[in-house]
């Protein structure tokens, strides 16, 4: 089944071409091609790169020294539960709209440029991977959504990198409310023992280099309750690649 959902994610791009005018992911102008991001939207998107947390990925305001492997004082106050976090740009009011669209509005045309755009944001990430897992959907939000968004960028960057994907690694136990408004504390109880491996999965996971894809990285909780749920099940090593994080000044 999912050598079908390979196959076919690309024929409705080519349909998509057709039959709608391709239009920039985040303003919504007309650009050349599907996946595309205009000019202005180039220009305000607040991409990430060096120098950046060794850890969580997070940017620093200040250049540091050249090769420096240093954490930020959230990750040195209370590690996380996995080992790297990083992230494409950050989710700001530039690129919220295309987040969104892509989650909830079946803009799945950005998919191939986001899978690319991972690809080189977390190149060191995806060196060391053995296996390609995306954050799952309860089965409730997997219904009411059709489809579950992480999965197709675990497809596409799997495609992109020749590593495997197991896009149903992961599942979760348990309905959790949505985390809108929430502290870190509330997500981290919201998401506690909400996520594991599935029985028939533990082979493949133990002894595993993870590469975990999620859309938005925001206070962590998600990441770490799967990095747990992977952890238990023997997982050598759990990095994180999202689209996007929340930077918060300060």
């Amino acid at each position: 089944m999912l050598n079908w959902v390979n196959r076919l994610a690309p024929v409705g791009l080519m349909l998509a071409d057709a039959l709608l005018p391709p239009r920039c992911l985040a303003t919504g102008e007309v650009v050349d091609r599907q996946g595309q991001l205009s000019a202005s939207a180039w220009r305000d998107i607040n991409f990430i790169s060096s120098p950046m947390c060794a850890r969580c990925g997070l940017p620093f305001a200040f250049g540091m020294e050249e090769d420096a492997e240093q954490e930020c004082g959230a990750c040195l106050a209370d590690m996380p539960d996995y080992d790297r976090a990083r992230a494409v740009f950050q989710y700001d009011d530039a690129s919220r709209s295309m987040i969104l669209a892509f989650k909830h509005g079946d803009r799945m045309e950005g998919a191939p440029a986001f899978a690319a755009w991972m690809a080189r944001a977390g190149a060191d990430l995806v060196a060391d991977a053995d296996l390609i897992v995306p954050v799952p959907l309860h089965r409730k939000r997997l219904f009411r959504r059709r489809y579950n968004q992480l999965a197709v960028l675990a497809l596409y960057l799997a495609r992109l990198t020749a590593k495997p994907a197991m896009v149903d690694a992961l599942a979760r136990t348990r309905h959790t409310p949505p985390m809108g408004g929430l502290n870190r504390r509330e997500r981290l109880h919201n998401m506690a023992g909400a996520i594991a491996v599935r029985d028939a999965r533990w082979a493949n996971v133990a002894g595993s280099n993870i590469l975990l894809i999620d859309d938005v990285l925001t206070t962590g909780a998600t990441a770490s309750a799967c990095a747990r749920g992977l952890r238990g099940a023997g997982a050598a090593r759990i990095d994180i690649l999202t689209l996007a994080r929340v930077v918060r000044p300060g």
